[in-house]
């Protein structure tokens, strides 16, 4: 049985972490495979929306515990610095890929798991989903960008609470400080982010990817940077096919019909 399961149809990527038996915790070929995945998705004019979901009960626990006892018994960090590397690289690459990611948690998305889903671009939660950067609770600390995630969701005083803590927040805590877009009954999740991800794969695809581009400069950068890329990106835009059929599908009163070559690559 695969630890990773993926499909593509209607336009939209569908990521299955599949290790119910762990709660898809991070063994294996897993983290490998994700990247891998990803980035075959990333250069797919097929693929205009992707979302990451997990098998079972759990979206992500994190680490597999397990295997890091053994690690320390050895003596061993080499093998955890590859693993840090790979995390490292799906991390960079949900946040450069053009495509919008959505995780669909529909469980427990713990350490690793949490970071996993805060580098996506939109969450949506089943409200059994719970939360927890649990990394304290064994002496470590936040990877796959945690540190830099969890900040800028929630700010530096609750971030720090949930990391030097490890509490476990439920789907409506996480609503509240902003950690998801939406809490759906576990029965609905997947169908309504798919119903989303659709209608996202649908759309400008190059003008979504810049976006997604310009959305987070902005959160890092200067206003005078963000308002010079704005401008540069905006005359790119004008006069594109896309650009050019949304205002000819405003003025005539129908909707739009978008092409799907632009802007697909990363």
């Amino acid at each position: 049985m695969s630890d990773l399961l993926f499909e593509v149809s209607q336009g939209v990527g569908l990521i299955t972490l599949n290790r119910p038996q762990v709660m898809n915790a991070f063994g294996g070929s897993l983290r490998e495979d994700l990247l891998a995945c990803l980035q075959a998705m990333a250069s797919d004019p097929a693929v205009g929306c992707v979302v990451i979901t997990g098998a079972g009960s759990a979206f992500c626990a994190g680490g597999d515990i397990a295997s890091m006892a053994t690690l320390q018994a050895a003596n061993e960090v080499g093998s955890i610095a590859e693993r840090m590397v790979t995390g490292a690289a799906v991390v960079r690459l949900l946040r450069a890929m053009p495509q919008p990611v959505i995780a669909a948690v529909n469980g427990a998305a713990a350490g690793a798991g949490l970071n996993l889903a805060l580098a996506c671009d939109l969450r949506y939660a089943a409200t059994s989903a719970k939360f927890s950067a649990s990394f304290v609770k064994i002496g470590l600390v936040p990877d796959w960008g945690g540190h830099y995630l969890l900040p800028r969701l929630v700010g530096t005083a609750c971030a720090l609470e949930l990391m030097l803590s490890g509490d476990r927040i439920d789907a409506e805590t996480a609503l509240t400080l902003g950690l998801v877009n939406k809490v759906l009954p576990p029965e609905t999740l997947l169908e309504a982010t798919l119903d989303r991800a659709r209608a996202l794969a649908a759309g400008p695809r190059a003008a979504m990817a810049a976006i997604k581009q310009g959305a987070y400069l902005g959160a890092s950068s200067t206003l005078d940077a963000t308002l010079a890329w704005e401008q540069t990106t905006q005359l790119e835009r004008f006069l594109s096919a896309d650009a050019r059929e949304g205002t000819r599908a405003f003025l005539e009163k129908r909707p739009p019909h978008f092409g799907l070559g632009e802007g697909t690559k990363p």
